[in-house]
């Protein structure tokens, strides 16, 4: 059995992975082909583990499908978002509204039930990365920004806890992660040579390296988090991961350029703090 701070610190590993990823889409010339080849790259490994692995149970492939479904809709409001505002204003958003989402659909579809203590505590993580993008000019681009993230971080409560409820039920989680990842990058796959018909060696020469540096940190980073997730209570995971939001920032600031302010520095801290206080006990 893995100790529970032993997972704490793969997922906060994972957490700087997501950032890592998102960072490269934003700073690419042409975000549409970098994600959805990200993506592609990101199921190679998962499909070459395949034959490897027994099938999840058949109680699993619902949430399997589900998912999928709801990944094809977040790259797309995830796209939108990042076409309109800074990695750190929309990032924030998009993963910080989804805890409180998590533990919600956590608690409707998983029974998973928090104390009070418990969602204080999520509450002070999610207010702090939320309010990581609370400085900006009230544009009409910026409304258009916030309006896909949240819908971006309605995607992530989705996804998120299908994949929870879906890999608690595969029999075997890696089977789960595999089969998940393996299906999902062929469809981005398909989408990026539809949406780029015509000129598609051209975007694959320009963007695969990055894309192969960013898939293979994706799959490594979703897969920690749906394996933690079949060990610990999703609203937690979920949590966890949006520390993800500070190195976002770090990156928004440092490497992109974007601005940061007192503010968000206050914010960082209120997440850390939040989070040390989620696992005190």
């Amino acid at each position: 059995m893995i100790p529970e701070f032993v997972v704490t610190l793969m997922l906060l590993g994972a957490a700087a992975l997501h950032a890592t990823w998102n960072a490269l889409i934003k700073g690419s010339t042409d975000r549409t082909a970098t994600l959805l080849l990200v993506m592609a790259v990101s199921s190679v490994p998962a499909i070459v583990a395949l034959p490897f692995l027994p099938l999840p149970a058949a109680a699993a492939w619902p949430y399997l499908a589900f998912s999928i479904a709801i990944h094809c809709l977040y790259h797309l409001t995830l796209i939108g978002a990042y076409r309109h505002g800074d990695l750190s204003q929309v990032y924030p958003i998009a993963r910080g509204a989804s805890p409180v989402l998590v533990a919600a659909g956590a608690y409707v579809v998983a029974g998973e039930s928090l104390g009070p203590v418990e969602i204080a505590r999520i509450a002070t993580v999610s207010l702090g990365v939320a309010s990581l993008a609370g400085v900006w000019r009230p544009s009409a681009k910026d409304m258009k920004a916030v309006g896909f993230a949240i819908l971006t971080a309605i995607g992530i409560a989705l996804y998120s806890v299908a994949d929870g409820m879906g890999v608690r039920r595969a029999g075997l989680s890696f089977s789960y992660i595999a089969w998940l990842l393996a299906l999902d990058g062929p469809i981005a796959l398909g989408a990026g040579l539809y949406l780029r018909r015509g000129r598609v060696g051209a975007v694959v020469r320009r963007h695969i390296a990055m894309a192969s540096i960013g898939g293979i940190i994706a799959a490594l980073g979703y897969g920690v988090v749906i394996w933690a997730m079949s060990r610990l209570p999703m609203a937690q995971v979920s949590a966890l991961r949006e520390t993800s939001v500070i190195m976002a920032a770090l990156i928004g600031t440092l490497v992109l350029g974007e601005p940061f302010g007192r503010l968000r520095i206050a914010a960082a801290i209120t997440i850390v703090a939040g989070n040390v206080l989620l696992h005190l006990a």
